[in-house]
């Protein structure tokens, strides 16, 4: 059974930090594309980061040069660093995983996806 367990949630003040960590168990045939969504109080969830097993990286536009998502194959794990916090990054961070091989930014393209982990930006 596959699991996705997202960490590092919490509350912070606007400028500041917080790196999100997202565990995955068990197998995922032919693995291609890992990704944190978020998605705020009465919005659409939207694609925030995803890395290609490659190590391929695509961002959407508003977290560029603040967000970094990253991936340890050895660990199974992804994270994503996020600096220079704005009160509109306030979201439900959700982790997920997919064999598409052009899954981007696309949340139709992945199949597993985590609980999530909360993120409160403050003004």
């Amino acid at each position: 059974q596959v699991r996705l367990v997202e960490s590092g949630g919490g509350s912070v003040q606007a400028g500041g930090s917080l790196r999100l960590s997202c565990a995955v168990s068990g197998y995922i045939n032919n693995r291609r594309w890992m990704a944190w969504f978020r998605q705020a109080p009465g919005k659409e969830r939207e694609g925030v980061a995803a890395i290609e097993s490659d190590g391929i990286t695509t961002y959407t536009d508003s977290v560029k040069g603040r967000f970094t998502v990253s991936q340890d194959t050895a660990k199974n794990t992804l994270s994503l660093q996020m600096n220079i916090l704005k009160p509109e990054d306030t979201a439900m961070y959700y982790c997920a995983a997919g064999s598409e091989p052009f899954a981007y930014l696309n949340q139709l393209a992945y199949t597993y996806w985590g609980q999530g982990t909360q993120v409160t930006v403050s003004s």
